[in-house]
């Protein structure tokens, strides 16, 4: 009864019954993208998306193709209806979109994804590359991908966030 009475009320919360969702502001937001522009929007702080239309539209491009070409084919809910498959699937698909997202980086970095300056990108990127070592995709093969994870990785920032440190995650999930 606990558990419909919590997906009722998530549900109320983000139609999708996934996560992201946040109530900020005096409204409820969700869908990752559209969080960390509102806040990038809403708060001081370094930007998250450059002011130079060009790199803006590079941070956009890489956020959404991590998070729209990438990140939903291994998102738990369509791990868990494909079951047996589930690593050659997440695999298949992580080093798809790798493929496409390491000569674009290639292009873009600097000291981070667009750049010397943290952008929406690197939030993107980290988490994803997460997921790549979850499904043990061999991130040899993407050195730029690499580089920039590691870098971004010394910051306390990703760190603390990194979805390993997260209170809700599987102790075998921990790093």
């Amino acid at each position: 009864m606990k558990t419909v009475t919590l997906t009722d009320q998530f549900k109320a919360l983000n139609p999708m019954k996934q996560v992201p969702a946040v109530t900020i502001d005096g409204i409820t937001l969700s869908q990752s993208l559209a969080i960390i522009q509102y806040i990038d929007e809403t708060r001081p702080g370094p930007r998250l998306l450059p002011a130079d239309p060009k790199r803006r539209a590079q941070v956009r491009m890489i956020s959404d193709l991590i998070a729209s070409g990438i990140q939903p084919l291994q998102n738990l809910y369509v791990i868990q209806k494909i079951e047996a498959e589930k690593v050659q699937w997440a695999q298949h698909f992580i080093n798809r979109g790798f493929e496409a997202l390491e000569p674009i980086l290639k292009q873009t970095a600097g000291k981070y994804c667009v750049g010397d300056e943290i952008s929406m990108a690197d939030i993107c990127l980290v988490p994803q590359v997460y997921n790549a070592q979850r499904f043990k995709v061999d991130i040899n093969q993407f050195p730029t991908i690499k580089q920039l994870n590691q870098a971004l990785m010394e910051l306390e920032a990703f760190k603390v966030s990194h979805p390993s440190c997260q209170p809700d995650t599987p102790d075998d999930l921990r790093t």
